[in-house]
């Protein structure tokens, strides 16, 4: 199986299933220098893990992060920093029930990816799904959170989750605090009770929903990314569009731009008062030709609703014989849930990858 690794200079590869004993990363291209402990990364792994609230599935993983390699205790920094090797990160499962999918070993759940991988690989890992399994988002977790050591503090990475199903948060209540403050991860204090009573009706019917999400990265200075192939929107929409589930990305106004006129899109450039460019809005996202213009960069990613349900649904099995299904074990009725610290690490990976390339470009 290819395709495991993403980025250039700064790139990752993750590894593992979701029933197998560990899973993890590699990631090659870190600089030197940079301090980096396992609490670092296990505060965005502990917003990620399952089991936190009643909206998302209750297995329970601890999901301890081990730094394997690319440290060394530097007795002149008083803690461990970054070596410039490739550093290797290990997440164990401790928590598997592999018997709840016994049933479905040789049955193919619509809207996984069971039927695919048999039909490319001739075999699956059909406990949790292997390595198509969302699970696998918590090693992409662990990465974003170096690639954050390698951005620094002056770049801020947050994502939000701003609808469940039909139901929209107000923009006019957004407070990025409140995205601490529930289970959510929503900036909109008044939806919390609307999303709890609408994802109670959800689980006791068996169903799912979906959901959508948006992330906003601030501090990112003007000139990252390049024309043609190597645009830092169509990276970052092909790191958004690479989390499991999702169906769809979109930049800035996104297809809403398609309702607006040139004049409203055009984010008019002024001069502002100490010499630097000040712009009207900033409909393009915070890219314009494939390069940062140092506005925020705003990008909204929709997840499907989860495909293991509890109600029967009707598919085929490896012989082809009709059969109808249903997915018993812990599943989340909304997976759009946990995807907020998974949306701020891709983004976290690609900028940090273009933010490497245009040093390598520019020389600073």
């Amino acid at each position: 199986m290819s395709h495991n690794s993403f980025g250039h200079l700064f790139r990752v590869t993750t590894w593992g299933e979701s029933h197998g004993p560990a899973l993890g990363c590699v990631i090659d291209g870190c600089p030197a220098g940079l301090a980096l402990t396992p609490a670092d990364i296990q505060a965005d792994l502990d917003r990620r893990k399952p089991g936190t609230s009643r909206f998302v599935t209750q297995r329970r993983e601890a999901d301890e992060v081990r730094i394997l390699s690319g440290v060394f205790e530097d007795d002149r920094t008083g803690g461990p920093i970054t070596t410039g090797a490739p550093i290797s990160l290990m997440i164990e499962n401790t928590d598997q029930r592999s018997k709840d999918y016994s049933e479905i070993r040789d049955k193919w759940r619509p809207g996984h990816a069971d039927y695919t991988y048999d039909v490319k690989y001739g075999v699956r890992d059909y406990r949790g799904g292997g390595r198509s399994s969302a699970r696998e988002t918590a090693a992409r977790v662990a990465a974003g959170a170096v690639a954050r050591k390698v951005l620094g503090p002056d770049i801020t990475i947050q994502c939000a989750l701003i609808q469940i199903g039909p139901h929209k948060i107000n923009r006019a209540n957004w407070d990025w605090s409140q995205t601490r403050e529930n289970p959510f991860f929503a900036p909109d204090a008044a939806i919390v009770p609307v999303w709890e009573a609408y994802l109670d009706e959800v689980r006791k019917a068996g169903s799912s929903t979906g959901a959508v999400l948006e992330v906003v990265a601030s501090g990112v200075p003007a000139g990252w990314g390049a024309p043609i192939y190597g645009k830092l929107d169509s990276d970052l929409a092909s790191a958004l569009m690479s989390i499991n589930a999702v169906k769809g990305v979109e930049i800035g106004a996104g297809f809403a731009a398609a309702l607006l006129s040139g004049e409203t899109n055009a984010d008019e450039m002024r001069r502002g008062p100490t010499g630097e460019v000040v712009f009207s809005s900033n409909n393009n996202g915070g890219i314009l030709g494939g390069i940062s213009t140092g506005q925020d960069i705003i990008a909204r990613f929709a997840i499907k609703p989860t495909s293991s349900i509890l109600n029967e649904v009707n598919s085929l099995n490896r012989d082809l014989d009709e059969v109808s299904l249903r997915t018993i074990g812990r599943h989340d009725p909304c997976v759009g849930i946990r995807a907020a610290p998974v949306g701020e690490a891709m983004v976290a990976c690609v900028l940090a990858d273009h933010m490497l390339r245009h040093r390598g470009q520019k020389g600073g």
